[in-house]
């Protein structure tokens, strides 16, 4: 059985553009533009993309992105804490699902 991620993947990211050039540059330039300082910071922003690769659960940015925050200044405190927000949020997403699923009963919920 194929393992599906390995790391080596995510260095030859940049050779999308091989196949598909226009769109390619289009995507890098937005993201590049959304990861800029504005009203979020870079480390902030590094944060967030931290929680959403843990929650998507992808090991391929979730290394990445740790990476990135700390090259940001993100301590590994602020790292577990963008990491628990992630988790949480997954989590209180599937409770939620719950409060539908005892409506759907027929519960006079």
């Amino acid at each position: 059985m194929r393992e599906p991620y390995h790391s080596r993947d995510l260095k030859k990211f940049g050779a999308i553009a091989d196949w598909e050039p226009d769109l390619a540059r289009k995507f890098f330039d937005y993201y590049g533009a959304v990861f800029e300082e504005g009203a979020l910071t870079s480390r902030e922003k590094c944060l967030i993309a931290l929680s959403v690769a843990h929650a998507i659960q992808s090991p391929d940015l979730t290394t990445a992105y740790m990476e990135d925050c700390f090259q940001a200044g993100a301590d590994e405190n602020q790292l577990m804490e963008a990491i628990h927000i992630a988790s949480s949020v997954k989590s209180g997403s599937s409770l939620a699902m719950a409060a539908r699923a005892m409506r759907q009963s027929g519960d006079s919920f």
